[in-house]
């Protein structure tokens, strides 16, 4: 790492806003991006973390549609639900928003005009699914069928979510409207702009395979996979329907930019947004405009669903943004994609009403607890299936156990028997040396697992040498020692503590409240990490509400410093809850 900050940008897969998020998608899109921003910060460079609600996709109108109200009550009922549910998780956006605001409209029409005069959006005929018991086209995601590739029985209209592929819904096996279940459907005309991602099929291939070996395996294989097959095409990117960003030319009134063209964008607007609202119009270009900054790095953080939509679409509409005209725009450093977390070997799906609530679990468990069971089930590199006995047994046998244990009773034995107060240590002996040694070292093992987004192996590190602490203390035995040589007992009580003052921090992306409270309980007064609050924005098409966070008291943390002898410490309270049967049928009960 370079003495200067570096800029990264973490951007996030934008959610619908449709309903209560579910823990698989936690664990695939949400929580990953925020133990990565949270690390990055402590080390001391500018993060921007961004993403916000997407409010065009058609999961938010089916919703409108069937609960009888305008889109305009789904998005701000859910947006704020899914606030509300980072806030609670400790998820520290710098700035969510949502892609029905003035600023984002901007944005998106005029990355389109670019993309029409940079010859890389032209005009066609489409043939398209239309349901005469509707009297209406059916946009991609109002038609279901069996996939044409892999043959999954419910793929939506424009991408299977069994086996991640594209295509055109026309090429969708036993096609079904979502509005009226309808399978008479018919097939007629209508004119529609197109992304010529045929034309960006060679430039797109000749930059995945120029030096992106860190990706993972899934993700660049999948990718190299299409673009070596030239299966890219053009894409239609407007649709017949009344909700959605206007084409900003004349004669298009009825059409509308479709949800996967302006979702997308959203990692470009929502840093001008950020940068106009706090003062700094041109700030946003530290991390976007290759001109001001080529070495910015922007990781794009989704599930796999949405890998082709962020190695294949959206770098080439950059790249059709850069052919031509001023400013040429940074392309994404590295899209760590996740597998799925599944649910009785089915994926999770909002839509289809497989959810284990986000804001829900939240209301029963700690959010360390949740960080925790997510991080160690992360699906870096496979599918992985969530059972709550394994949720409590990861609670009870490896968090409380071993990381809640082992600061209770050091913390709990020191208090109470230097009263009060860091104990001043005497000599250290080679066993002492060695521990500490140990568990500094994990600075650069457990950091370079972090930075490179390895974060369940990162967990895996850090747990192990917090064991190693546990085993310094059985064999040092503080607590017996304290009796024959007080000086001997205050010695291992502060090397422990010493190693646990570090730990928290090697902890602290994965686990910020207890890091915060372990922070407190030994004495220091500036908090480890910064602040979240929420904000209200008005532009022309209303006011809506972000979720801010302050971050500046966690640059440079990621070192290790010397605990104060001395130091007054706070009376110490329990990490974490442990779970029994009862309890957990109880909480699960409630969760539904």
């Amino acid at each position: 790492m370079s003495d200067e900050a570096r800029k990264i940008l973490v951007g996030v897969a934008w959610p619908y806003a449709n309903g209560e998020k579910h823990i698989g998608q936690i664990a695939g899109a949400y929580l990953p991006p925020d133990i990565f921003a949270r690390y990055q910060r402590l080390q001391g460079n500018d993060v921007l973390m961004v993403s916000g609600s997407d409010t065009h996709g058609t999961p938010v109108t089916l919703k409108a549609e069937a609960e009888g109200v305008e889109p305009g009550v789904i998005i701000d009922k859910y947006h704020e639900m899914f606030v509300d549910g980072c806030l609670a998780m400790g998820l520290t956006f710098d700035w969510y928003t949502h892609t029905d605001t003035r600023n984002h409209w901007n944005v998106t029409q005029a990355m389109f005009l670019r993309h029409m005069a940079n010859g890389y959006i032209y005009r066609d005929i489409q043939r398209q699914w239309y349901d005469p018991v509707a009297g209406r086209f059916l946009a991609d995601r109002y038609v279901e069928g069996v996939c044409p590739f892999c043959g999954y029985e419910d793929a939506r209209g424009d991408q299977c979510d069994n086996c991640g592929r594209l295509y055109d819904a026309l090429e969708l096996k036993q096609p079904r409207s979502k509005l009226t279940g309808s399978t008479d459907l018919e097939i007629r005309e209508t004119e529609h702009f197109f992304l010529d991602m045929g034309k960006m099929n060679e430039p797109l291939l000749r930059w995945i395979n120029e030096g992106k070996d860190f990706w993972r395996p899934n993700v660049l294989n999948f990718t190299r996979g299409q673009l070596e097959l030239q299966e890219l095409r053009g894409r239609p990117i407007t649709r017949d329907i009344e909700w959605g960003i206007t084409i900003p030319l004349e004669g298009y009134e009825n059409k509308r930019i479709y949800v996967w063209y302006d979702a997308v964008i959203g990692y470009l607007s929502a840093p001008i947004e950020w940068a106009s609202v706090t003062g700094d119009e041109e700030a946003w270009r530290q991390w976007w405009d290759a001109g001001v900054n080529p070495d910015a790095r922007i990781y794009n953080f989704i599930g796999k669903d949405n890998i082709p939509f962020h190695t294949e679409i959206w770098p080439g509409m950059l790249m059709g943004w850069n052919d031509g005209g001023e400013g040429r725009l940074n392309l994404p450093y590295d899209v760590p994609a996740n597998e799925y977390l599944n649910l009785g070997g089915e994926q999770f799906s909002t839509s289809r009403g497989r959810v284990i609530g986000f804001n829900s679990v939240l209301e029963e468990f700690q959010p360390d607890a949740w960080r925790y069971v997510l991080t160690a089930l992360a699906p870096e590199t496979s599918d992985v299936e969530f059972t709550w006995l394994d949720f409590m047994e990861r609670i009870n046998n490896e968090l409380v156990a071993n990381w809640g244990n082992l600061v209770n009773r050091v913390m709990g034995f020191a208090y109470k028997r230097f009263d009060g107060h860091i104990p001043a240590p005497g000599a250290l002996d080679e066993t002492d040396e060695q521990l500490l040694a140990d568990i500094k070292a994990g600075f650069a093992s457990a950091g370079d697992l972090y930075d490179a987004v390895k974060l369940k192996s990162a967990l895996i590190e850090v747990r192990r040498l917090s064991q190693r602490v546990n085993q310094y203390l059985n064999d040092k035995a503080p607590w017996k020692l304290i009796k024959e040589d007080p000086e001997a007992a205050a010695t291992a009580v502060y090397v422990a503590l010493q190693a646990i003052d570090w730990l928290k921090i090697l902890w602290g992306p994965i686990l910020p409240f207890a890091s915060e409270q372990i922070n407190v309980m030994l004495g220091y007064t500036e908090p480890i990490f910064g602040r979240q609050y929420t904000q209200r924005v008005d532009d022309d098409r209303g006011d809506h509400l972000v979720l801010r966070y302050d971050h500046a008291p966690a640059a440079g943390r990621w070192a290790p410093s010397i605990l104060p002898p001395g130091q007054a410490m706070q009376p110490p309270t329990p990490l974490f809850e442990k779970l029994d049967d009862e309890i957990m049928a109880e909480r699960v009960a409630r969760i539904g």
